[in-house]
C-alpha cells in the first residue's frame, strides 16, 4: 500500500512537469512571434520613409536648372528678361525651402520609426507624401513652362513648315486656276499676300525671341490657310451656281412655267414668281458674302436652291401626267357614272313593284337605299370636280387624285349594289324555276294518268290513289304560291320541292305497278301452255290468276314464277328480257 501512494506522488509530479515545460515553451514561441512581427512592422515603415526619400530625390533631380540655362543665350527682350527671373524665384523656393520642409518631415519620420511609435508615424507619412505630391507638381508645372520657351523654336518652326506647304498648294491651285475666280481674283490673291505677310511676321519674332507672339500667329496662320482652303475648293462653284447655273434654270422655269399656264395647267400653288424672286434675293447677298470671302453656308444655300428648281421640273412633269390620267379618266367615269345612274333609277324607281311582288327582307331594301344616296353625294361631287376643271382652280393633280377617289367610291357603290341585284335577281331566277319545275311536274302527272288509262289494269290499288292526291294538293300549293303578291321565296321552293318529291313518288309507283302487272300477265300467259300437263302447275295458276284480278300482282308474279320454275328456271329472265323489248 505504502509503494503504491509513493508511485502515484511520483506520476503527478511528472505530469506538474510536463505541463510547466508546456508552458514555458508556449510562451518563448509568443515571445518569438512578438518578435518577428515588431522586426516586420519596422522594416514596414523603413522602407515607407525610404520611399519617400527616393520620391523626394526625383523631385530635387528635375531638370530646371539645366532647362534654365538654355533660356539665357535666347534673352533678348525684358518679358523674357522677366518670366526667366520668375521661374529663377520659384525654382528657388522648391529647393530651398520647399524640399527643406519635406526634409525635416522626412527626420522626424526616421525617429519615430525608431521608437516604434507607429501611431504618429502612419499620419505623418500620410502627410509628408502629400507634400512630395505638391512639390512634384510645382516643379513639374514650371519644367513644363520653361519647356515651352527652349522647344517652341522646333515646335512652332515645324508647325509653320506644314503650314507654308499647305499655302504653297492652295497658291499654284488659284494661280493655275485664275480665271475660275472671276471677279474675285484680286481678293483672293490680297489674302494670300496676307498669308505671306503673316509668314514675315513669324521669322521676326523668332529673331526676337518673341514667344508669346510666335503662338498667336501660328494660330492665325492655321486660320486663315484654313479658310483659303474652303475658299480655293468651293469659290469657283460657287460663283459658277451662282452667276449662271442657277440663273439658267430660273430662266428654264419660268419660261415652262408660261407655256404651261397658257396651255391651261394650274401653277399658282407652286408660287413659282415668288420664289424666284427670293432666289435672285437670296443671291445677291451670298454674292456680298463672297466679295469679303464669306462662304458660310453659301454652298448649301445655293445646293438648296438648285434642288427646288429641279424639284419644279418633277412637278411640272407629274401635271403633265396627271391632266393626261385626269383626261383619259373623266371620260370613262362619266359613262360608267351615266349608265350606273340609269340602272339605279331604274330599280329604285321599279322598287314598290319588287316590293309588291316580292317578299323582300328590310336589309335588301336598306341596301338599295344606301345605294341611291351614295350614287347621288358621288353625282355631286363629280358636278364640283367639274366646276373646278371649267374654273380653271385647281392643278390637275389634284382633279387627278378626286377621279381616282370617285372612282373607288363607284366601284365600291356598284359592288353593293350587285350583291343588291343579285339578291334580287335570285328571287326572280327562283320564280321562274318554280314555274318551269311547275310544269314539268304537271307534265309527270299527266303521264302517270295516262299510263294508267292506256295499260286498263283490272284493279288500280288505293296506294296510287293516296299519293295522286297528295301530288295534286302539292301542286295546288305551288300554283297558290305563285299567285301570291307578294311571293315568299323560300316558301315557294319549299312548295316546288315538295310537290316534285311527291309526283317523282307516284310516277315510281306508277311505273312498278305497271311493270309488275304485265309481267304477271305475261307469266300467267306462260304457264298456261303447262296447265294441262301439270296438276300443280293447274292449281298454282288458278291462284295466280285470282290474285291478278285482286290487283294483286307482285303475288300472281311471285306464285307463277315459283309454279313454271320446275319446267324453265329462267322464267324471269325471259320474261323482263320480253317486257324489255
Amino acid at each position: 500500500m505504502i509503494k503504491l501512494v509513493k508511485n502515484r506522488g511520483e506520476v503527478m509530479h511528472e505530469q506538474f512537469l510536463i505541463l510547466g515545460s508546456s508552458f514555458i515553451i508556449a510562451i518563448i514561441i509568443v515571445i518569438v512571434i512578438l518578435h518577428f512581427v515588431k522586426k516586420a512592422e519596422m522594416k514596414y515603415y523603413r522602407n515607407k520613409v525610404k520611399n519617400l526619400e527616393i520620391q523626394r530625390n526625383m523631385v530635387a533631380s528635375t531638370p530646371v536648372l539645366v532647362e534654365l540655362s538654355k533660356i539665357e543665350p535666347i534673352i533678348k527682350n525684358d518679358k523674357m528678361e522677366e518670366k526667366y527671373n520668375k521661374w529663377q524665384d520659384r525654382f528657388t523656393d522648391i529647393k530651398e525651402r520647399r524640399l527643406t520642409i519635406i526634409d525635416d518631415m522626412l527626420i522626424d519620420l526616421d525617429i519615430y520609426v525608431e521608437k516604434r511609435d507607429y501611431k504618429n508615424c502612419g499620419y505623418r507619412i500620410a502627410s509628408a507624401e502629400i507634400e512630395i505630391y505638391k512639390v512634384r507638381e510645382a516643379a513639374e508645372h514650371l519644367l513644363d513652362e520653361i519647356k515651352d520657351i527652349t522647344l517652341s523654336e522646333e515646335k512652332y518652326r515645324a508647325i509653320v513648315t506644314k503650314l507654308k506647304t499647305k499655302y504653297r498648294t492652295l497658291n499654284r491651285e488659284f494661280q493655275e486656276h485664275r480665271e475660275l475666280y472671276d471677279f474675285m481674283q484680286d481678293a483672293v490673291e490680297l489674302q494670300l499676300e496676307n498669308i505671306e505677310k503673316r509668314f514675315l511676321d513669324f521669322e521676326k519674332v523668332m529673331e526676337s525671341n518673341e514667344y508669346n507672339e510666335v503662338v498667336q500667329i501660328c494660330k492665325a496662320l492655321d486660320a486663315m490657310i484654313d479658310h483659303m482652303e474652303i475658299v480655293i475648293n468651293e469659290l469657283p462653284d460657287v460663283l459658277l451656281m451662282a452667276n449662271k447655273v442657277i440663273p439658267n434654270r430660273m430662266n428654264e422655269v419660268n419660261q415652262l412655267h408660261k407655256e404651261m399656264t397658257s396651255e391651261g395647267y394650274v401653277l399658282d400653288y407652286l408660287n413659282i414668281d415668288y420664289n424666284i424672286e427670293e432666289s435672285k434675293k437670296n443671291i445677291e447677298k451670298i454674292i456680298d458674302k463672297v466679295k469679303i470671302l464669306n462662304l458660310e453656308n453659301s454652298m448649301f444655300d445655293l445646293k438648296t436652291m438648285l434642288e427646288y428648281y429641279d424639284s419644279l421640273f418633277v412637278d411640272f412633269e407629274k401635271e403633265r401626267l396627271s391632266r393626261k390620267v385626269y383626261e383619259d379618266s373623266v371620260g370613262d367615269f362619266q359613262k360608267r357614272l351615266e349608265k350606273t345612274n340609269s340602272l339605279v333609277k331604274d330599280v329604285y324607281n321599279q322598287l314598290d313593284d319588287i316590293k309588291n311582288m316580292y317578299d323582300l327582307d328590310d336589309g335588301d331594301v336598306q341596301i338599295i337605299d344606301e345605294v341611291n344616296r351614295t350614287l347621288i353625294m358621288i353625282n355631286d361631287d363629280y358636278k364640283k370636280m367639274k366646276s373646278k376643271e371649267e374654273n380653271k382652280s385647281t392643278p390637275y393633280s389634284v382633279l387627278h387624285e378626286e377621279i381616282e377617289s370617285l372612282s373607288d367610291r363607284l366601284i365600291t357603290m356598284e359592288e353593293d349594289f350587285d350583291s343588291a341585284l343579285k339578291s334580287l335577281g335570285n328571287m326572280y331566277d327562283d320564280e321562274v324555276r318554280a314555274r318551269e319545275q311547275l310544269q314539268e311536274i304537271q307534265g309527270f302527272l299527266k303521264i302517270c294518268k295516262d299510263k294508267m288509262r292506256h295499260y286498263k289494269l283490272p284493279i288500280v290499288t288505293d296506294q296510287y290513289y293516296v299519293q295522286l292526291d297528295e301530288a295534286r294538293e302539292a301542286i295546288v300549293e305551288v300554283e297558290k304560291e305563285l299567285d301570291k303578291k307578294p311571293i315568299v321565296i323560300k316558301t315557294l321552293n319549299t312548295r316546288v320541292d315538295t310537290a316534285r318529291d311527291l309526283v317523282l313518288k307516284l310516277y315510281s309507283t306508277t311505273m312498278d305497278m305497271i311493270k309488275t302487272a304485265q309481267l304477271a300477265e305475261r307469266a300467267i300467259v306462260y304457264v298456261n301452255r303447262y296447265r294441262n300437263k301439270y296438276e300443280e302447275v293447274d292449281k298454282a295458276l288458278q291462284d295466280a290468276e285470282k290474285a291478278f284480278y285482286k290487283g294483286k300482282y307482285k303475288e300472281a308474279l311471285d306464285i307463277s314464277i315459283k309454279s313454271i320454275s320446275v319446267v324453265d328456271d329462267n322464267i324471269y329472265r325471259k320474261l323482263v328480257s320480253i317486257y324489255e323489248k
